[in-house]
């Protein structure tokens, strides 16, 4: 049996345009865009800025937290936002957990995505 392959079509084909290099959102950027998201003084929202200048912020009910570790979490360097929401008897919860470099700009759009599926019992 004869079996013929079309050359012209092998392989990987690209161009030089296709091959340039992105620019990407590199770098922690401003911490402020992610405590931003949470709305002021109307007392869903508690924070907490500690000793070491991590900050802290949970609901009022306690089901959200967020906290910001600019020089990682205590025994977790790696972790440098950490968000997590408690689930309920019949649902789990969920722990999101970013590096130090992640830009605030990504940690801020999860949160706000985050924030806006809250629905007050």
């Amino acid at each position: 049996m004869l079996v013929t392959v079309e050359l012209s079509n092998a392989g990987f084909r690209t161009t030089i345009e296709k091959l340039r290099l992105h620019s990407w959102l590199l770098g922690p950027g401003q911490p402020t865009e992610v405590i931003d998201c949470f709305p002021e003084a109307n007392g869903d929202f508690n924070l907490i800025v500690d000793d070491r200048a991590d900050t802290h912020i949970s609901s009022a009910d306690g089901r959200l937290y967020l906290g910001w570790f600019p020089a990682g979490r205590p025994g977790a360097e790696e972790e440098g936002w950490v968000l997590a929401v408690t689930g309920t008897a019949e649902v789990p919860g969920y722990r999101v957990v970013f590096d130090p470099q992640t830009p605030a700009r990504l940690v801020a759009a999860t949160v706000s995505e985050v924030l806006a599926t809250a629905r007050r019992l």
